[in-house]
């Protein structure tokens, strides 16, 4: 069963939103200006920079985006392009197609059949 790994949450201020995230419920941000992107911790990391308490995902901010205009999750997959198919079987659409993020893994958003907007996610 594929898991829910990671929240985005999309901002039109970046800074007002790190500040309320950060001061409402005490989540740590971590700037990334190389991706524009601000990574919020809600749990303590190992050193694998996954959560240390089972159950607890981390997730990021943006600039909110038309692709992308509601706070949406990544769900974890074995292999991405397998999953897209999968997604595209299913009667959902590709947005963005498998894209590496550093060197951390690979990101597809796309589109369920009910219009929301999800990614998939596959460690390198």
């Amino acid at each position: 069963m594929d898991k829910v790994v990671h929240f985005e949450i999309p901002a039109d201020d970046l800074p007002r939103a790190k500040e309320f995230y950060t001061k409402t419920f005490g989540w740590q941000a971590q700037e990334m200006p190389e991706m524009n992107y601000v990574l919020m911790r809600t749990v303590e990391i190992d050193e694998r920079q996954m959560p240390k308490e089972a159950g607890a995902i981390n997730g990021g901010m943006f600039k909110r985006n038309d692709m992308i205009p509601s706070p949406t999750f990544s769900i974890s997959v074995g292999n991405i392009d397998e999953a897209m198919e999968k997604v595209k079987s299913s009667g959902g659409t590709i947005l963005k197609e498998k894209t590496p993020v550093g060197t951390m893994g690979f990101i597809s958003y796309f589109k369920d059949t009910e219009g929301n907007v999800l990614s998939l996610w596959q460690n390198a």
